[in-house]
């Protein structure tokens, strides 16, 4: 037995030394995890040279409606007003001391105008109410807000609009955390990710240029006469069309990915893959969603401004109100508001989305 035992030894040592062990080298071995770990966790319902249905890609999406969705936001703002209100108090003054408010001589000079167009076209005045309309819908269309705005004060904008987005979602993260935060915790805290935030706001414009390309080209088809024929004007049309598709589908992740890297640790490139994979089969539902938004915020600029123009319009008639500028500042404080209610409806989608965990 104690021979037989030895010879099996042997035998099994000389056949371990006669095998040759391969082993994969250092930069095999993490290239076949990092991609063994990459196709785990991307999602993509699409195969390829594989037809796709509706029930492979179509992914739920268990949020409120879109009117609870709108009134949830104005709801989060007002009941926390007395975070937000001073947070809108210091961003007015920034952004009145940086990037500037409309000048209220060209302000006049543009009622004036206004007048005298009204009176060569219709042959009479058309009512204080359409030139409110007109005043409102010219100021905003022709970014009268800010007058003539140079680099530094675009630069300042910028830098604002970075603040008000990132204290505002730090406010929004520690109140749906069910945290007492203060103004200051977010003033003092919540710029760590100013540049992973700008780095995908740049990746965001460069997604733009679709649309850059159709300004331009549908500028330069005006000035040449090229819509004139209806076969050209088609043509066109089907391009501006395949340019605003193509900038909405990348904006829609994009768009998600700036409220992503406001989270700490998590780096630019990080942001966007995860934002992609999370609007994977939700594109349209959420692009229906930003409709809804544009829609809110036209309709709240109406209700709040036309009534403001018209009460400027009235204390116009008394000599000592001409030099205050009262729709400059109004138009300034709306647009710091809207930008804080944007910031508002995009992340309690997100949270939405977030929260939502999937088999």
């Amino acid at each position: 037995m104690v021979n037989q035992n030895s010879s099996r030894k042997t035998q099994s040592n000389s056949t371990r030394g006669k095998l040759k062990v391969v082993r994969p080298s250092l930069r095999s071995r993490i290239g076949l995890f990092w991609a063994s770990k990459k196709r785990s966790s991307k999602i993509n319902p699409h195969k390829s040279f594989k037809r796709s249905y509706r029930e492979d890609y179509r992914r739920e999406t268990p949020v409120p409606g879109v009117m609870h969705h709108i009134f949830a936001s104005f709801g989060m703002i007002f009941k926390n007003w007395k975070l937000f209100l001073p947070f809108l108090i210091i961003v007015v003054i920034l952004d009145a001391l940086f990037v500037g408010i409309m000048d209220q001589e060209n302000y006049a000079q543009f009622q004036e105008v206004l007048d005298e167009t009204s009176l060569q076209v219709a042959g009479e005045d058309i009512g204080d109410f359409a030139k409110a309309g007109l005043t409102l819908i010219s100021t905003v269309t022709t970014g009268g807000l800010s007058g003539e705005s140079s680099e530094a004060a675009m630069v300042f904008g910028v830098i604002i609009f970075l603040v008000i987005w990132l204290v505002t979602i730090f406010l929004l993260r520690h109140l749906l955390a069910g945290h007492k935060v203060k103004l200051r915790d977010g003033l003092y805290n919540a710029m760590t990710p100013m540049i992973s935030t700008l780095i995908v706001l740049v990746v965001a414009i460069v997604q733009c240029i679709p649309i850059f390309i159709l300004i331009i080209a549908y500028s330069a088809a005006v000035q040449t006469e090229f819509l004139a024929t209806p076969f050209y004007a088609l043509v066109f049309f089907i391009f501006a069309a395949l340019m605003i598709i193509l900038s909405t589908y990348l904006l829609s992740s994009s768009l998600i990915a700036l409220v992503a890297v406001s989270a700490p640790g998590l780096y630019p490139m990080k942001a966007l893959f995860t934002a992609s994979d999370l609007m994977m089969g939700r594109r349209i539902k959420f692009i229906l969603r930003l409709v809804a938004l544009i829609l809110t915020l036209a309709i709240m600029w109406v209700v709040v401004m036309l009534p403001l123009i018209l009460f400027d319009m009235g204390m116009k008639q008394f000599e000592w109100t001409a030099g205050i500028p009262f729709v400059p500042i109004c138009m300034t404080v709306m647009t710091c508001f809207t930008c804080i209610y944007v910031t508002v409806y995009l992340y309690m989608y997100y949270r939405w989305m977030l929260d939502y965990k999937e088999k």
